[in-house]
């Protein structure tokens, strides 16, 4: 099978009607319509075997996984999904491989109105890069820069699944339960979308980020970039059964320095608590407060007796790590 009849076998399909799709696959390039008085939103990212998964990994989940995370950035904007660039290596054209991988995208793509509109395919060792477009009213994106002292601290879900799942999956000593109760939270993760639109649309929330390396770490960049500290109170933090009887230490490494867990974490005006709330209910996903963002540098931790806790905990670094 060569590389045009791949495209057309696999990832070619008619532009939806009514879409923002002007021009879809088979040209140079997509051509777009955002609707009137929109910004887009656009964000790339890469899954490359052996770094972001392992070797053998399930076509179908990967196929999902590689737009969720994408989706995932743009829900941490506020933005609504308009389509998506695919580009893929493969080693081979293995065409059951490439059909499992493509239902996987495809059903995720459709549930979210989110049309493929281009890409490129190529023979080398494999490597998924998604570049996802958005649109989002002038004004209303949630930016990591917006933070403001005295501002709630809000996470969706649940952290630290996924990193079990890993730890399962690579049979590491300390890891117990079952991976199938947490393998879909790091192989299927699930974009909020429908709770990053609605945020955008509040006034009060502010800055918001999406969760792929960690929550420490991720914080980080809210707290860098807005030039804030935050104080978070650990024993708020929503614990997952699977994750309960795990020692204390390698739970508070799951929530705290876990990756791939794509909730939104973000903050908010106080006033702003039950419309936060209300949101999480319209979109069916739980949103929980777990602390503020102070004027003070810095991020400190708290138990459940108001004791400060020293960690060295840390989020994932691709160049680090």
């Amino acid at each position: 099978m060569g590389e045009f009849e791949l495209i057309a076998r696999h990832f070619t399909r008619p532009a939806p009607p009514g879409g923002a799709v002007v021009l879809g696959v088979g040209d140079d390039g997509a051509l777009l319509q955002p609707t009137p008085g929109h910004q887009l939103a656009i964000s790339t990212d890469m899954l490359v075997e052996g770094r972001h998964f392992f070797a053998g990994a399930d076509p179908e989940a990967l196929g999902h996984k590689a737009l969720a995370v994408n989706l995932s950035d743009l829900a941490a904007m506020g933005a609504r999904p308009l389509g998506f660039t695919l580009a893929l290596a493969l080693p081979t054209a293995d065409d059951a491989w490439i059909a499992a991988f493509a239902r996987g995208l495809f059903a995720l793509a459709d549930a979210h109105a989110c049309p493929l509109v281009g890409g490129d395919t190529t023979r080398g060792p494999l490597n998924l890069c998604i570049t996802v477009f958005g649109e989002v009213r002038p004004g209303r994106a949630l930016r990591r820069d917006a933070a403001r002292a005295g501002d709630d601290l809000w996470l969706s879900g649940r952290t630290g699944e996924a990193r079990l799942a890993l730890a399962l999956r690579r049979g590491e000593a300390w890891a117990q339960g079952e991976a199938a109760d947490v393998a879909d939270r790091m192989d299927r993760p699930t974009p909020r979308l429908a709770l990053g639109q609605a945020l955008a649309t509040l006034d009060g929330v502010r800055a918001a980020l999406d969760l792929s390396d960690g929550l420490l770490g991720d914080l980080g960049h809210i707290l860098k970039a807005s030039g804030v500290g935050a104080e978070v109170g650990v024993d708020t933090l929503p614990v997952a059964p699977a994750l309960q009887s795990l020692a204390l230490e390698h739970r508070l490494d799951c929530l705290l320095a876990g990756g791939d867990d794509y909730e939104l974490l973000f903050t908010a005006d106080p006033t702003a608590r039950d419309a936060v709330l209300a949101a999480g209910r319209t979109a069916g996903v739980a949103v929980t407060r777990i602390g503020r963002i102070t004027a003070i540098p810095g991020l400190q931790l708290f138990d459940a007796q108001g004791h400060g806790m020293e960690t060295r905990r840390r989020g994932f670094d691709h160049f680090a790590d």
